[in-house]
Parts: structure tokens; C-alpha cells; sequence
């Protein structure tokens, strides 16, 4: 399963009640946190999940509403007695913008390391999840990024006995684990059936509409998405500074067949956003507009029927 916290919703500046759009998502005892912007700890603190727990941190773009936070946040963490590496990935110049925001916060006990995005598309594995950060269109590079869990098959004990695989090494090879015995060989497709339908979430910001969004939202159990406006007449203005609509993410959303949207990254003077949500729902049913600390526990299908 998996755990998303919606920390903050909002775009350009935090407001008194409204704190700078980020992610915290949590899996098997470990976090990434997607963006950083001002107030960050503290809507964290408001959600009451852990800073020390933070292996990754994703960063969408480097506009100070999405970074500006990343210094206190560091602190924090080392002062949680954190000694293992936390790893940034972003854009090209991760490395020297972190280290530009590390000049009021020197010294830490913990290492860093970095992943900078340079391709279109890029895929790999953090915290037990597949990742894939994707180009999205701002005006400056800004990434979106797709967080996966796979689900091994169920056990097939028929499959096991028929071909005589040791009782002792079952749940390791349940586990993936590769078991050589002698001259034998043993791998976990020879004791598990197909793989099953896991667990996806995309989430963009910052953003125009275009194909990668909808391609890396496809049939998503979460999409979590900008919409910078609600109201009428803001079309050319959200063309002008590459963001989004309401309407335009509820598009994507339809066109990529998501489960269930949530809206977030509102603009400052998007007091209520909940006075458009019935417009939008003409579009896309399951759109909702969240506010600060949204929270979803996602589960594996048979899990959620049983439950």
C-alpha cells in the first residue's frame, strides 16, 4: 500500500491558511517528498509525518515556491539524528542549486546525492517504487514524475510441487530471492502465477497540457494535478505563464482514464476553489479540489474489497 499526504495546495506564495504545493508519499517505512517550498516542515508538522524518514526528495522546477524551503528542511532532518544519504533528483543543476540554498546550512550528518534529469523521460528505482520523471512544459524546465508499486503473482503451490521445488525455499522465492542448489536454479516465476495489478501515481505541476502528462496518467489510481485556475476568462492568462485550468487537468484526466483526480497548486487569488468543482465534474467526475493535508491510504484491489 501507499500512503499520500497533500501537504500544501498552493502557488506562487504561501497564505495563512494555504501552504506551497508538495507531496509527501510514504512506503514501507520510507517517504519521498515531492517539492519544497516555504512552510514546507511546517505543513508537515500539521500532518504529523515523520522528517527523518525522508530518503528522496523530487523537485518539479527551481521557482522558489517549490525549492525556497530546502534548507530549514535539511536542518531539520539532521537534527532528527539522521546519518544515512538522502538523495535529490531534478532538473539539470540540481547539485548547484542545492548547494547555493546550502550556504545557510553547511554542515549536515548525512550525505547527499544527486540524480539529475536531463533526458525527456527518465526511469528508475527509489525506495522500493519505479520512478519515471517526465518533461512537462513551463516556462522554465520542469519535471512531472510517475511513482509505481509492482505486485509480484500469487503463489502457486500446484506449480511448486510440480516441479519439485524445495518446501524451504518458498517464501524466499516469493520474495524474488534467486536460490541456487547444486546444479539446480530456482527463480519466483517457477512458484508464482501472473503479476498483478499494482498501485500508480502521477503527479505534475507547473505545466501546459501536454501528451507526457496524459501518457504517465494513464489509468492512474491517483493523478495529482495543477489547476492554477478556476475561473472564467483565465485562459490566456494561464497560456501566458504555461500553467493550467481546472479544466484542462479534468481533460487530461478524462483522456487518460485516471481513477480519481485531485487538484492542487491554486493561484493566490483562488480563494474557494470548491465553486467550480461542479463544472469541472462535467468533465471528469472524479475531480476534487483538496486542501492542505489531503490524505489517501491506496491499497492493492483485493485488499480495499476485503476491507
Amino acid at each position: 500500500m501507499l500512503e499520500i499526504y497533500l501537504l500544501g495546495t498552493g502557488g506562487m506564495m504561501p497564505l495563512p491558511n494555504r501552504f506551497l504545493t508538495s507531496m509527501y508519499l510514504r512506503y514501507n517505512g520510507k517517504a519521498i517528498l515531492v517539492d519544497c517550498g516555504e512552510g514546507t516542515q511546517i505543513a508537515m508538522k500539521k500532518c504529523g509525518v515523520s522528517f527523518k524518514a525522508i530518503d528522496v526528495i523530487c523537485i518539479t522546477h527551481f521557482h522558489a515556491d517549490h525549492v525556497s524551503g530546502l534548507p530549514g528542511l535539511l536542518l531539520t532532518i539532521g537534527n532528527a539524528e539522521r546519518t544515512e544519504p538522502i538523495t535529490i533528483v531534478g532538473p539539470k543543476g540540481i547539485e548547484k542549486i542545492v548547494g547555493a540554498l546550502r550556504t545557510i546550512a553547511p554542515e549536515l550528518p548525512f550525505p547527499i546525492q544527486y540524480r539529475e534529469l536531463q533526458e525527456s523521460e527518465e526511469e528508475f528505482q527509489m525506495c522500493g517504487l519505479d520512478v519515471k520523471a517526465y518533461k512537462v512544459k513551463h516556462n522554465v524546465i520542469c519535471y512531472g514524475y510517475f511513482f509505481g508499486l509492482k505486485r509480484a503473482g500469487k503463489f502457486d503451490l500446484e506449480k511448486a510441487k510440480e516441479q519439485n521445488i524445495p518446501m524451504q525455499y518458498w517464501k524466499r522465492l516469493q520474495k524474488g530471492e534467486v536460490i541456487k542448489d547444486g546444479e539446480n536454479t530456482y527463480t519466483s516465476d517457477m512458484v508464482l502465477g501472473p503479476a498483478r495489478k499494482g498501485l500508480r501515481v502521477a503527479y505534475c505541476t507547473d505545466t501546459r497540457p501536454v501528451p507526457a502528462i496524459t501518457e504517465h496518467a494513464r489509468e492512474v489510481d491517483l493523478f495529482i494535478c495543477e489547476g492554477m485556475y478556476g475561473e472564467d476568462g483565465k485562459e490566456e492568462k494561464a497560456r501566458e505563464y504555461k500553467h493550467m485550468t481546472f479544466y484542462e487537468a479534468a481533460q487530461i484526466a478524462k483522456e487518460a482514464k485516471a481513477k480519481k483526480m485531485w487538484l492542487t497548486h491554486y493561484s493566490p487569488s483562488l480563494v474557494r476553489p470548491e465553486e467550480y468543482l461542479d463544472k469541472v465534474r462535467k468533465i471528469f467526475p472524479e475531480t476534487y479540489t483538496c486542501k492542505d493535508g489531503e490524505y489517501v491510504l491506496l491499497e492493492f484491489e483485493e485488499e480495499s474489497e476485503n476491507s
